[in-house]
């Protein structure tokens, strides 16, 4: 029984034939020698072998140390250039205007005018105050230029019973207006 190993079986049964048919004179070895044999089994492993992938620089070199500072030092051609590119530390919402501008008003620039209520109002004091209540019931208290209402308004004064807010309306061509809002506070019915 005869067993095949990567086909050298095969390579040495064709070079004995090939000895005998060319003659084989009494002063040379039958069949391939060490060497020839050496070298056609090596050439049979190499080529059942996948080549290696070529050597890759590195993208980051290795970091130095400074003998004296022990600090380590990078030596690399690149540098980060962040012009035009949006901070990956800062949350996307804030790059929206339509966000600050609610942001910038508070609580009370969720909201419209209409929506809010003013609950008490303190105003004999050298600094008046109302007590503005929204649709859920929470409570806020604003002072004389307090952001309040969608509309970009603001509190520009507080008298007995009203609050006066002045807001900034945009138009469909661009074009600003203000317009003064009195919000007055409820008088409750009953003795």
């Amino acid at each position: 029984m005869t067993t095949r190993r990567n086909g050298s079986f095969w390579v040495l049964a064709a070079a004995a034939s090939l000895g005998t048919a060319i003659g084989c004179s009494d002063d040379t070895p039958a069949g391939i020698t060490a060497n020839e044999f050496a070298s056609a089994r090596a050439a049979a492993v190499q080529s059942t072998q996948p080549t290696p992938p070529p050597a890759v620089k590195p993208a980051v070199p290795v970091a130095t140390v400074d003998p004296i500072s022990g600090v380590a030092q990078i030596e690399t051609g690149y540098s980060y250039d962040a012009t035009g590119k949006r901070d990956p530390f800062r949350s996307f919402v804030w790059d929206r205007p339509d966000k600050m501008a609610i942001a910038e008003a508070g609580p009370l620039g969720q909201f419209d005018l209409s929506q809010l209520e003013v609950v008490a109002v303190v105003w004999r004091t050298g600094n008046a105050r109302a007590l503005v209540e929204d649709p859920s019931g929470e409570s806020y208290i604003v002072g004389q230029g307090a952001a309040i209402g969608k509309n970009r308004g603001h509190v520009i004064s507080i008298d007995d019973n009203t609050v006066v807010v002045k807001e900034t309306y945009v138009d469909y061509l661009g074009q600003e207006t203000t317009k003064d809002v009195e919000m007055r506070m409820r008088r409750s019915e009953g003795g």
